[in-house]
């Protein structure tokens, strides 16, 4: 039998970090103004540390006259480097009040010195934990890591978030100061949702902010040596656009301006496309299948996403490419806009219809699909389906906890009447005017979410029909 210690030991170890005055190893960390002197053990570091190890040999270190070991680390703040010390002490991090950056700082420190082990734990943590702050400072993170091929599964996440819901990243200020290898990389790609005129008006104003000399933002002024540098700027990137996608009023007045910037073969072939309708002729880059939108005020693009992928029966984070099934979502009712409207003759004869239902006061979303439609029969019916689920979010930014009931009794799958409701299964979730209720009634999987015997307040509804469009 193996007795083990190790709740004494951390405190003991931490207990030398702390107090113990038998030190060894100074360790300046920091620039100017903060720096900042930290004393430790050179054993302990050397033991938890492989990086550590190499830089204790006597090649790396210096000895002063009481021949203690002296080191510096200049590019690691003292903040980030007390959590290490922390770390390689006790085995333990508390990261719940450390400030973000810190955060990410303690991800390149610990990648920095070998530290694999708290290395994973923070990039997991900020991926998990965090998600919103590098939602909301992408530019900062991604010039972080995007050079660390460590750090793939942060950048993963970081890129693939972007194309969710692009918009709002590129049409912000920080865009403009993106990294060139970073903007490749996002503007390759097929899952990026955004509409491609977007993409290149603000690659245009990327362009001329990385552009030296084009610091008069209007194109009119300028003459052929200032379009030259910036069809420099922009060359790698050109191919990239997805001319096809615009329509010919933008291409006239966005996208001709410009034609100095572009390969004459490629613009003279996107005019023939135009001119001519005729297909493209050489090697175009496929439409963007993330452009595949629901155009809901309840859900966020990154929920739509997930949708979509049950719709095909695929994982919520099953990454869309060119061979999947392109969809188009029409809008066929919003309570807010059609008020009274009788939804259950709106419905009828729209063939696939997908529902989203936003509870009154908790904000909470849920929802069906049903793949066969509403027939508007005057009958009683229910109507057979192997393919319709119902589901639930906790609010419009819920993509770790959403939950889907796949349908079970698929003879009971749809309710049909010629009432002003809409019935999944024999109620499990069922919907009526302001009213809503999410019953188990063993005909879905069961929502937890749900609560029998209760009839929720609706805040909004809205209604698409699904047309499969190959």
């Amino acid at each position: 039998m193996t007795l083990k210690f190790h709740s004494s030991l951390t405190k003991d170890l931490s207990s030398m970090l702390d107090d113990s005055d038998d030190y060894n190893a100074i360790i300046k960390v920091g620039v100017d103004p903060n720096i900042k002197e930290f004393h430790a053990h050179s054993n302990i570091l050397r033991a938890r540390s492989p990086y550590f190890k190499s830089a204790f040999s006597n090649l790396w270190i210096k000895n002063n006259d009481d021949k203690m070991i002296e080191y510096t680390k200049p590019n690691i703040n003292p903040d980030v480097f007390e959590i290490i010390l922390e770390y390689i002490y006790t085995g333990e991090v508390d990261l719940t009040e450390e400030l973000e950056e810190n955060i990410l700082g303690l991800l390149i420190a610990s990648d920095e010195l070998l530290l694999e082990e708290l290395f994973e734990s923070v990039q997991e943590y900020l991926i998990n934990k965090k998600s919103k702050w590098v939602e909301q400072n992408f530019i900062l993170v991604l010039h972080t890591i995007y050079k660390l091929s460590s750090c793939k599964k942060l950048q993963d996440h970081c890129i693939e978030s972007i194309c969710l819901d692009p918009q709002p990243f590129i049409t912000s200020e920080n865009f403009l100061s993106l990294d060139k290898d970073i903007l490749y990389n996002l503007l390759k790609r097929d899952d990026l949702a955004i509409e491609e005129i977007i993409v290149w008006d603000h690659l245009i104003k990327w362009g001329i902010e990385q552009t030296p000399g084009l610091g008069n933002k209007n194109n009119i002024k300028w003459n052929n040596k200032n379009f030259q540098a910036l069809k420099k700027t922009l060359n790698g990137f050109i191919p990239l656009i997805r001319f096809t996608e615009i329509n010919s009023a933008d291409f006239f007045d966005k996208i001709r301006p410009f034609k100095a910037v572009i390969p004459n073969v490629i613009y003279e072939e996107v005019m023939e496309i135009y001119m001519k309708n005729t297909l493209p002729k050489t090697t175009f880059f496929p439409p963007r299948r993330g452009m595949i939108k629901i155009d809901s005020n309840i859900i966020k693009p990154r929920q739509s996403r997930i949708i979509i992928n049950w719709i095909d029966k695929k994982n919520s984070d099953y990454i869309r490419n060119r061979e999947d099934t392109v969809y188009k979502f029409n809008l066929i009712y919003r309570q807010s806009r059609n008020k009274n409207s009788n939804i259950r003759d709106l419905f009828a004869g729209q063939g696939a219809i997908l529902i989203f239902i936003k509870e009154k006061f908790t904000g909470r979303i849920f929802g069906g699909y049903n793949p066969i439609g509403w027939r508007g029969y005057s009958r009683y019916q229910y109507l057979s389906t192997i393919e319709s689920f119902i589901f639930s979010f906790e609010n419009n930014e819920d993509t770790k906890d959403m939950e889907i009931g796949r349908v079970l009794s698929s003879s009971h799958a749809i309710y049909d009447c010629s009432e002003s409701r809409v019935v999944f299964g024999k109620g499990d979730l069922k919907l009526k005017c302001d009213k809503f209720s999410a019953y188990n009634k063993g005909t879905y999987e069961c929502l937890k979410r749900g609560s029998n015997g209760v009839e929720y307040e609706v805040e909004e509804i809205e209604a698409f029909s699904v047309v499969n469009l190959v």
